[in-house]
């Protein structure tokens, strides 16, 4: 008996590269018994309205694009009661979700074997304030603007190169934001240049993080602090040091918490999964315990 299947497509994502093989993936999906209804998205929400007034009725859902794409759909499914199995199929610029999963990355006939291969995970979900979500992380500071700032026709042509270069030019207006951060058992005041909470390996497609320093389905967060460093080369030091995956910094404070708490002086522009977040004085980030069951 076939198997309901949504397949949720973003066209835009990745250069819309998923279509040179598409036809191929649905034969590969088919064979494996699944009977595939198409949802492509317009715009930004379509994916996430999909999920939740779709998904109920199927046995599987997967999507088509980049992390941007995974987090509406699973912000949609977390509206259901009992959200079925999530396959991805990552064809974006960045795909952090993807480089901790270990999931081909931009090659759908790939990406299709993998999931049909694959057994579900439970997965930590992040709360963004009272009601929304994120996949994998919420930011501010340096860089964070990068991801929405840089114009998608320069990520469709450049890449992750698209945001080195944006990140480049934004370092001239990088300022710190006085903070108060409530996490478990501990607190920070002080200058920050750099804040986060995340459920991943990579961020941006550049930060990597060792991998037995993150656990997808703990019910912990990774909390990243970037104190301000003085000084605009201290900084590219500290970066460098990150990069390199070397954490011993005495400017960089990382822990593992079930909650966040910031507040600040003034506004502050988040981002959420590299989405625009809006600007908040007060913000409490939480992690949901593995309210999804992603295939890989």
């Amino acid at each position: 008996m076939d198997k309901k299947m949504l397949l949720i497509v973003n066209p835009a994502a990745g250069r819309s590269a998923y279509k040179t093989y598409f036809a191929e993936a649905l034969q590969l999906l088919a064979r494996a018994g699944y009977r595939i209804d198409l949802c492509y998205t317009t715009g930004r929400g379509d994916a996430s309205d999909y999920a939740a007034r779709f998904a109920g009725d199927y046995e599987l859902v997967a999507c088509i694009g980049g992390d941007g794409t995974l987090s509406e759909v699973i912000s949609g499914l977390l509206k259901l009661d009992s959200p079925p199995p999530l396959g991805y199929f990552p064809m974006g610029t960045s795909n952090d979700v993807a480089t901790t999963l270990g999931l081909p990355k931009n090659n759908l006939l790939e990406a299709v074997k993998r999931m049909l291969a694959g057994t579900p995970h439970p997965y930590d979900v992040g709360l963004f304030g009272d009601e929304e979500h994120f996949a994998y992380i919420a930011a501010f500071g340096a860089f964070t603007e990068v991801s929405y700032a840089t114009p998608q026709d320069q990520k469709n042509v450049l890449g992750h190169l698209a945001y080195v270069l944006q990140g480049m030019a934004s370092l001239p207006s990088i300022e710190s934001y006085h903070t108060r951060v409530e996490y478990d058992g501990g607190m920070f005041e002080g200058d920050l240049v750099y804040g986060s909470m995340s459920n991943s390996t990579s961020v941006a497609g550049i930060v990597k993080f060792r991998e037995n320093m993150v656990s997808l389905s703990d019910g912990l967060s990774e909390l990243v602090l970037v104190k301000d460093p003085g000084a605009l080369d201290a900084l590219a030091g500290l970066a460098g040091s990150v990069l390199t995956q070397r954490f011993d910094s005495d400017k960089l404070l990382i822990v593992h918490t079930r909650q966040a708490r910031f507040t600040f002086d003034r506004p502050v522009s988040w981002t959420r999964d590299g989405e625009a977040g809006g600007a908040h004085r007060e913000l409490l980030l939480q992690n949901i315990h593995a309210p999804v069951q992603l295939i890989f």
